[in-house]
């Protein structure tokens, strides 16, 4: 007999049941369920509504339930539908009718959102401890390999010289912005929303502060048909993991290009490799690319949660099951490719010596002599036309800058002097970028000192 069958005289067709059953996926809202019931128990039995000893009994019982959930021991049924009605079928069964009472003053519509509330807040602990171990290990590799230059690129051109480091710390300081919005995430997930009942509040008097207190709530859901449809705490979940993602993706499509032999700036450590069925020399990157490809469904996650919540009527809806599978393969997508990014970025081998030689045909020197020019008294704009010409002259040479003699630059400007020479000097050229946050050694170190400040002492 279903716990709300009294009005019905049919059995559930099967395939209804399966299909509007939650059981398979909601039953790791288990231990939420448990302590929301134990913390609704607790204020049911304070506040008179049920006799001291009911509220010890089913408190007693919950307890037990919960440890046998943790050592393995329970089973759940697709016949009860979701895990409320499994926790009080076995409620009842191990302690008796008294069971029957936990329901009073609560529906499944405000118990459902008090449980994804609690497990939304310790996902997002779980998202921000994953973060910070990826802001950590970005900030050591940048801090071993401050005298590395690479290239810089914008349209995946060839732009202007780096320091390795300063590529990385960009991603810190990414993480450090998704760091905050999980913050401000945490605090938007603090409302608690149980008392609300099915959508209207309950005609018992319930002490909803009492609850807030146990389960570690600040706030209250104020509005009762707010509390038991709001989703916008999940889509705020599901909006960080797929800004993490997209962070992640970034940083995963570099490192398979840094690891390819045409860049060949890295080689990933063999922990975090694999190899070809059927070519032996193949190294490939596999967790980056997974990563990649797995920032798709996080964002499908995202979109399926809004459009689920566009047409909806206030208060609960059938529809509102569908927040947690998606919401729940998101982060259990995100927390592990946090977890293997930071693995990825730790153990990689910075190839400092093929590196010494990504400048010997490079033209990223070129603004430096145009603002060299500049320091001439050339307008800019002039400048800019001189070096074009120059490196066209270079390239029909099948040189660089540097490569071109002094009288077939000063063809091209008789400003330019010996010293030129100095300002395409690669290491020069990123020494020159002092202003703060640009790419020189100076400014790097303070990036940096900012970077791990802000790493330690957030959240």
């Amino acid at each position: 007999m279903k716990l709300w069958g009294g009005r019905f005289s049919e059995d559930t067709n099967q395939l209804v049941l399966e299909y509007t059953a939650s059981i398979s996926f909601d039953k790791r809202l288990f231990p939420y369920d448990i302590r929301g019931s134990i913390a609704h128990a607790r204020m049911l039995g304070q506040t008179g509504i049920l006799a001291p000893h009911e509220a010890r009994a089913i408190i007693d019982g919950l307890e037990s339930l919960l440890a046998d959930y943790e050592a393995g021991k329970l089973e759940f049924r697709l016949e009860d539908e979701d895990v409320h009605m499994n926790v009080e079928r076995l409620l009842t069964e191990r302690i008796g009718d008294v069971a029957k009472k936990l329901h009073t003053a609560r529906s499944r519509n405000d118990q459902v959102a008090l449980d994804m509330h609690l497990w939304a807040r310790d996902a997002v602990d779980e998202l921000l401890a994953g973060v910070k171990r990826l802001e950590r290990a970005l900030v050591s590799v940048a801090e071993r390999h401050l005298d590395v230059i690479v290239p810089g690129f914008t349209h995946l051109q060839r732009a202007q010289p780096v320091l390795f480091a300063h590529h990385l710390l960009a991603y810190v300081w990414m993480l450090l912005r998704d760091e905050r919005r999980l913050l401000a995430l945490k605090d938007e997930i603090d409302r608690m929303p149980l008392g609300a009942a099915a959508l209207a509040g309950t005609t018992f008097p319930i002490d909803r502060e009492m609850v807030a207190e146990e389960l570690g709530f600040t706030r209250l859901y104020e509005n009762s048909m707010d509390a038991v449809s709001d989703r916008d705490y999940l889509l705020g979940l599901l909006f960080n993991c797929a800004t993490v993602m997209t962070h992640l993706s970034r940083l995963a499509e570099e490192m398979v290009l840094w690891s390819s032999e045409e860049f060949g700036w890295i080689e990933l450590s063999d922990a975090y490799a694999t190899g070809s069925s059927i070519m032996p020399q193949k190294k490939n990157p596999d967790v980056p690319e997974l990563v990649r490809g797995k920032t798709g469904r996080v964002y499908g996650h995202l979109m399926g949660l809004l459009t689920v919540l566009k047409g909806l009527p206030l208060a609960y809806n059938k529809d509102l099951q569908e927040d947690k599978e998606g919401a729940f393969d998101a982060v259990d997508t995100v927390v592990p490719a946090l977890e293997l990014m930071a693995g990825t970025v730790e153990t990689m081998k910075v190839r400092r010596e093929r590196l010494q030689h990504a400048f010997a045909r490079d033209f990223s020197n070129a603004t430096d002599l145009a603002d060299y020019l500049v320091r001439k008294g050339l307008p800019f704009r002039e400048a800019h036309e001189v070096v074009g010409r120059l490196v066209a002259d270079a390239l029909a040479k099948g040189t660089n800058l540097a490569g071109l003699s002094l009288e077939e630059m000063r063809a091209r400007s008789p400003l330019i002097d010996e010293d030129a020479y100095e300002a395409l000097d690669i290491a020069r050229v990123v020494e020159a970028r002092q202003s703060r946050g640009g790419t020189a050694p100076s400014a790097v170190r303070l990036q940096l000192a900012l970077a791990k400040e802000a790493v330690e002492g957030q959240g």
